[in-house]
This record gives C-alpha cells, sequence and structure tokens, in this order.
C-alpha cells in the first residue's frame, strides 16, 4: 500500500465539518440521555393510578387524592392532580382547564426533540457538503502538485469520506432516538386524554354532591 497512512489529526484540522460533526455528536448523546431520565422518572401505571384516585373520590377524600397525585412526577399525575385542584369548576370548565393543562405538559415531553428530528434530517446534508469539500481539495492538491504520487490525494478523499460517514454517524441516531421518543410522546399524551375524561366522569358520579350526600 505503499506504506502511506493517513494522520487523524490533520484531517480534523483541516476540516472544520468533522469537527462539528464531532460536538453534534455530543449535543444528540446529551439529549438522549436526558429525554431518557425524564420519560424513566415520568414513568407510571396510570390504571393503577386511577384506581387508587377512584378510591379516593368515593371516599369524599380530596385532598388524599391530591397528595397521592403529588407524589408522582409523571404528567399524567399533574393532570389530574390539577383536575382534582379545580373539581368546583362545572364540568365543562374543569374539561377545558385540563385541556390547557395537557397542553402544557405536551410541551415538557416535546422538549429537545425537535433538535434531534433537526440533526436527523440535516446531517446527512452537512456530511455530503464535507464530502464536495473533501474532493475539492483532493483536486486543488493534485493540481498544486504536478507529479505528485496518490498520496498528494489521500488527505482531501479521506476528509471528503470521513465527511459523510460522520453525517451519517451522527444522523441514524438522532432519527432512531426521535422516533423512539416521539411514540413515548404519543401514549403519554393519550393516557393523559385518558385520564382527564376518567376524572371527569369519576367526579360527575361520585363527586360532591353527586348522589345528594355532602362530601368531604
Amino acid at each position: 500500500m505503499g506504506g502511506y497512512s493517513i494522520d487523524v489529526m490533520q484531517v480534523l484540522r483541516s476540516s472544520w465539518i468533522i469537527v462539528l460533526m464531532l460536538v453534534l455528536s455530543v449535543v444528540v448523546i446529551t439529549i438522549a440521555i436526558e429525554r431518557f431520565i425524564y420519560f424513566q422518572k415520568t414513568k407510571l401505571d396510570s390504571d393503577a393510578f386511577m384506581e387508587k384516585i377512584k378510591g379516593f373520590i368515593v371516599d369524599g377524600s380530596y385532598k388524599e387524592a391530591i397528595d397521592y397525585a403529588k407524589t408522582f412526577k409523571g404528567n399524567v399525575a399533574a393532570v389530574v392532580r390539577f383536575g382534582l385542584e379545580n373539581r368546583q369548576f362545572p364540568r365543562e370548565e374543569n374539561d377545558k382547564l385540563m385541556e390547557a393543562k395537557r397542553m402544557e405538559e405536551r410541551l415538557n415531553l416535546d422538549r429537545y426533540l425537535d433538535i434531534l428530528g433537526t440533526l436527523g434530517n440535516t446531517c446527512p446534508f452537512i456530511g455530503l457538503l464535507g464530502t464536495v469539500m473533501g474532493i475539492i481539495k483532493a483536486f486543488k492538491d493534485l493540481a498544486s502538485s504536478a507529479g505528485g504520487g496518490p498520496e498528494v490525494v489521500m488527505v482531501g478523499i479521506a476528509e471528503a469520506l470521513i465527511a459523510t460517514a460522520a453525517g451519517l454517524a451522527v444522523a441514524i441516531p438522532s432519527v432512531i432516538m426521535f422516533n423512539l421518543f416521539m411514540k413515548r410522546v404519543k401514549i403519554i399524551s393519550v393516557e393523559m386524554d385518558a385520564v382527564s375524561k376518567k376524572l371527569l366522569v369519576l367526579l360527575a358520579n361520585y363527586g360532591e354532591g353527586a348522589s345528594g350526600r355532602k362530601r368531604g
């Protein structure tokens, strides 16, 4: 192979796109870890949770129900707690209030995911830009070194190939993480809608004054 080797540091110094890809890879890893921890902390068995809330409502123990909901950090629990705290409003008004709360919680769920989606779509093109620039560099080096061997263009070619690989290496995990997290967002959004409807029905049938009895 002529005994010629590529100086990796030389390639990195000559290509700002490869350095950019390294920085973006750190961004992707950081966001993925942050979102994974967030979704793990907010994980909740909504069916078991609502059964417990139902028991509190039937007993008229609203303070206990709110305190129980506060023990969970999840978005679902936050919506239920908000609905319980505003139970004095008519059903239609409480429904609108919980809808607003769900919208706020959806913002928390979507946080940083737009960055993953954007990087997943744009990094291959950034890598392609690096590829084109590397090829241009290779031909420029070849033109400026008349009679030079293949080693003259190897840095430029290496830069082009590394840029392509780097773009894909950042984009592929970004797309995978984005899709996985978006699936989780959709599941939690459905759960928030479901518990809102369940809570309204429970308050209507077992809430204060529902059966003519005074509930605390």
